[in-house]
């Protein structure tokens, strides 16, 4: 998840359409994975609401930002022309964290039934850790006055 960020900025590669598809294929992962787990009852419901919740509400301010910060004049299909950038949403750092914390719950929760130990021990303080840090980051992003970024109305294409 963060690999592929690092490789496009190191080469210098990045580009606006993959700056929202990147974090909307991280997205799709990790809903897949909370849903198939909490269906399972190998999550429990109140984290998956928790973390399903902070991607619901930052998905939803995304678009917000994205239509407040679009330049006139403001249609459907200058909306989706991401060759037109108007606001950029920078990760917090304890947003990464919690990527991280996240990823590795869903990955030792997926694995659990077929390890030859209990994971109750492992995976019990995870979770607790994971909805706390999925808290923080949530809060993170409203109270970070780096985390949204509206860009200048210059150089833009205004089509």
């Amino acid at each position: 998840m963060q690999l592929d960020g690092y490789i496009a900025r190191k080469y210098k590669s990045g580009t606006v359409l993959g700056s929202i598809l990147d974090p909307a294929a991280d997205k799709t992962l990790m809903t897949t994975l909370v849903l198939s787990l909490a269906y399972k009852e190998m999550l429990p419901l109140p984290l998956a609401v928790i973390i399903l919740g902070r991607d619901v509400l930052l998905s939803l301010s995304a678009f917000y930002y994205r239509w407040i910060s679009l330049p006139p004049p403001k249609t459907f299909t200058r909306y989706w022309d991401f060759s037109i950038p108007s606001a950029e949403v920078r990760p917090t750092q304890i947003s990464k964290y919690n990527t991280f914390l996240q990823l590795l719950l869903m990955g030792g929760t997926t694995i659990s039934p077929i390890l030859p130990f209990e994971t109750y021990f492992i995976l019990k303080p995870l979770q607790w850790i994971v909805g706390g840090t999925t808290i923080w980051s949530g809060l993170s992003y409203v109270f970070s006055k780096d985390a949204v970024r509206i860009l200048s109305n210059t150089n833009k294409k205004s089509s």
